[in-house]
């Protein structure tokens, strides 16, 4: 059967246009300034005439929303400063690795004809200071050093390594402990073991920035007295 030129012409002009494919914009879950103005437009627009609202209430609105407004501004930027300051941190604290530190503890590290080295926190003038040496393993006292009068303050010290016999003692860990008579009573006080740094490691949360002392156990970075 023949296909009239007349019907052909009634589609020749027609074309065909493919379907677009729309793309939504995912919902916003949190209220924007726009929105927000939108929202108090629309409320006052049906508001009760009979009961209008007050300055007082439209103030306190917009009140609520600089505060929820400024405190997430607040909470970003707080967020890049800690960031920031974390990496800073992290920089510095890379820096520190085959150096000495000086940091709180009671344990330091005696290598071979070595000695250990640090500070004594003296909390008040005392007539006799003394530092008791103990071998970390075994328990067993090795030595003791009479430091004498000395004043309030940083007291310095040196164990040359060698145990009450004159004897070199074995390399390993060695537990120091400090102690004075002040106000006629004999009191322990803490001291800064200088130590070497082996690595850094970086935490999470509460754990932080984590400096590790060679054949010692890590402090925190933010505890380091002097880097020597």
């Amino acid at each position: 059967m023949a296909i009239q030129q007349s019907a052909l012409n009634k589609y020749s002009n027609l074309t065909v246009t493919p379907k677009k494919e729309t793309t939504e914009k995912p919902k916003s879950t949190s209220l924007g300034q726009e929105q927000f103005l939108r929202l108090m437009t629309t409320q006052m627009t049906h508001q009760d005439p009979s009961q209008p609202m007050q300055n007082g209430e439209f103030l306190t609105q917009m009140a609520q929303f600089g505060t929820v407004s400024g405190i997430q501004d607040l909470q970003k930027s707080f967020g890049d400063f800690a960031s920031s300051v974390t990496s800073t941190q992290a920089l510095q604290a890379s820096s520190l690795v085959g150096r000495h530190v000086s940091a709180p503890g009671t344990k330091g590290l005696l290598g071979v004809g070595g000695a250990i080295s640090g500070d004594i926190n003296l909390t008040g003038s005392s007539p006799n200071v003394n530092v008791k040496v103990t071998n970390a393993a075994t328990g067993e006292i090795v030595q003791n050093l009479e430091l004498g009068a000395q004043s309030e303050g940083k007291v310095p010290f040196v164990w040359d390594g060698m145990n009450s016999k004159k004897v070199m003692a074995s390399p390993g860990v060695y537990k120091i402990e400090a102690t004075a008579y002040i106000d006629g009573k004999n009191t322990v006080l803490e001291t800064d073991i200088q130590s070497r740094v082996d690595s850094v490691s970086m935490g999470s949360g509460a754990n932080g920035l984590k400096v590790n002392l060679t054949g010692l156990d890590s402090v925190d970075f933010n505890k380091i007295k002097q880097i020597l």
